[in-house]
């Protein structure tokens, strides 16, 4: 039977609503006055939560304190002990979500809606917001004891994972959706909605979630074509395609993804924007939602940005001990402009987020403006583009200039007016950070003066150029060594007398890695540092081949010989290598 909850624990919550947790307590009976005095004395030498520091004196039991926790938030405290649920109440959540949120479902009411859930904390009120959103419930929480949690999950749901696989086969043998095909774009709006609140494209769309987020995945990609709907992840920058779904949902999981978004359903001509905010397993994770409409439909590509996977640590990029020393010096520069170039999904912005992750201190002031804002970060004045209403780069550059800063970031130099105030901003003593798209650092200057800049604001500011790129690493589990082939070494340029005496190493492929061989990225940088020559050269128009040359004899490491580098270290292979970076001249 599901539990049910007396109309006593009810009254109980509402009368304890908003008071302190002392005072719960004593009402409760748990704890006398000159108990609580003492704990209040020692909570304003310690700084620990009252709760805590009764459980340690001995007087309470942690239960107690989760159900007071419970009664403040206006919560119910219920028992578990010897409840049966109903299965098809637990069918309603998937076991991935159940585990990573740690709740367990109790009771569903269909005609309202509303699923009673237990917490094992009170203050997993983000747990309730997510389930709502993902699920589409009007969620009721009431608090349980940890330990029982837990062990009705093990108990309901196993241990193992709802497979992609087996809920496409029960999604294709649903004869409501299946009432779907073969009617395209002539969907109803009405009918639209109850296929993108039905349980089980909820649970699809869940799933494919949460083994994004699981696989350390950047992008998820939705793509309807003809004859098939694709479900595609980007991991490490290469995308693995997922078992498809039946067709005749892609309408459905785009308008789930929609409405998660807050995003119009009945819109399907123009592409729309939207994010969604969850937190999954304690980590707050941002998935930016970007909607395209194509001949086949509507074409959905999320962003992942979970922040539990970002590593904004300069000494964790891939940088070589020299080249760090070298970057340290250049972001450490009072004024003048620093740029990081490279393609898109590079690693451009946690280059520079880690670099402006070392510079936060109290005594700085750092603004940035960005189309959109990828990390935030604490400590860090951040300014999102906004097009439609005139918010520009430059726009927002010219208006930094009077917050008075330290250091800015411009997300991208687009366009000479923001090249403009950059320069205006250094040479006003601030330090600037921005990004450009070239394929190398020597390239950069290049770009810069095609934007119209004149060359004698680009030697008076400019600092230094870091171009990058990413490789993928042998995974740490399956890695072994072997000797290349010469068809391999050509690729590379080197012969096999070149690589005497060193070693290969590549990824056999494990469960680990997704039989990829790969888990994880790390950076291939390029810095050129800009000296008197060099502004010399700049001033007379020099080429970029000169430039280049130039920069050369003064030490600069290229991609390619970063990337040489980083095969000698049996960090990446000769096809990251070869499919990143291109021969030196």
């Amino acid at each position: 039977m599901p539990p049910e909850t007396s109309r006593s624990q009810a009254d109980s919550g509402s009368e304890y609503r908003g008071r302190r947790i002392g005072r719960i307590l004593t009402k409760m009976g748990k704890v006398d006055r000159e108990q609580l005095s003492e704990a209040l004395q020692l909570q304003s030498q310690r700084r620990l939560p009252l709760g805590q520091i009764l459980v340690e004196l001995g007087y309470v039991q942690q239960a107690d304190v989760n159900a007071a926790l419970a009664a403040q938030a206006g919560m119910e405290s219920l028992n578990l002990e010897e409840i049966e649920i109903e299965p098809a109440v637990i069918e309603l959540l998937p076991p991935e979500t159940a585990r990573a949120y740690e709740v367990l479902p109790l009771a569903y009411d269909a005609a309202t809606n509303h699923l009673t859930i237990a917490l094992k904390d009170a203050s997993n009120f983000r747990a309730v917001d997510d389930l709502r959103l993902l699920m589409g419930f009007q969620v009721r929480p009431v608090v349980a004891d940890a330990e029982q949690v837990d062990k009705l999950i093990g108990k309901y749901y196993g241990g193992e994972d709802e497979s992609l696989a087996s809920l496409i086969e029960e999604i294709s043998e649903d004869s409501v959706l299946e009432e779907l095909k073969d009617r395209g774009e002539s969907i109803d709006l009405d009918s639209l909605l109850e296929a993108a609140e039905d349980n089980k494209v909820k649970r699809l769309l869940n799933l494919v979630l949460m083994q994004a987020i699981k696989d350390k995945a950047s992008d998820v990609h939705f793509e309807p074509f003809e004859d098939e709907f694709k479900m595609r992840y980007r991991i490490d920058g290469v995308l693995y395609e997922m078992m498809p779904p039946p067709r005749h949902l892609a309408m459905p999981i785009v308008s789930r993804v929609k409405v998660m978004s807050k995003l119009d359903i009945a819109e399907r001509r123009v592409p729309q924007d939207g994010r969604i905010e969850l937190l999954v397993a304690g980590n707050p994770v941002d998935l930016r939602v970007a909607v395209l409409p194509t001949m086949n439909g509507e074409s959905v590509v999320l962003r992942i940005l979970d922040r539990s996977n970002v590593q904004l640590d300069l000494e964790r990029l891939g940088l070589r001990s020299d080249d760090l020393d070298v970057f340290r010096q250049l972001t450490h520069k009072p004024n003048g402009i620093v740029i990081v170039t490279g393609p898109t999904g590079s690693g451009k912005t946690t280059t520079l987020y880690a670099a402006l992750n070392e510079l936060n201190n109290p005594d700085v002031k750092i603004l940035t403006v960005e189309d959109p804002v990828e990390y935030d970060i604490e400590g860090l004045v951040q300014v999102q583009v906004n097009p439609d209403v005139g918010m520009t780069f430059a726009r927002s550059l010219r208006s930094f200039l009077r917050q008075d800063p330290d250091i800015i970031l411009v997300g991208e130099t687009r366009d000479l007016e923001t090249a403009k105030i950059a320069v205006e901003a250094s040479l006003t003593g601030h330090l600037v950070f921005t990004t450009l798209h070239t394929n190398d650092a020597p390239s950069s200057i290049a770009r810069l003066l095609d934007l119209g800049l004149e060359p004698f604001l680009v030697t008076a500011t400019l600092e230094g150029i870091v171009a990058q790129r990413l490789v993928r690493k042998i995974c740490g589990r399956c890695r072994e060594a072997f000797t290349p082939t010469e068809e391999q070494l050509l690729e590379i340029d080197l012969t096999p007398e070149d690589i005497r005496d060193r070693e290969f190493y590549r990824g056999r492929g494990c469960e680990m890695c997704n039989n990829s061989g790969y888990k994880g990225r790390q950076g291939l940088y390029e810095i050129m540092v800009l000296d008197d020559e060099l502004r010399e050269l700049i001033m007379h128009n020099a080429s970029t081949q000169v430039i280049r040359a130039e920069a050369l004899k003064r030490g600069m490491r290229t991609l390619r010989h970063s990337g040489l580098l980083a095969l000698y270290d049996g960090i990446t292979t000769i096809d990251e290598v070869v499919r990143e970076t291109i021969v030196d001249d």
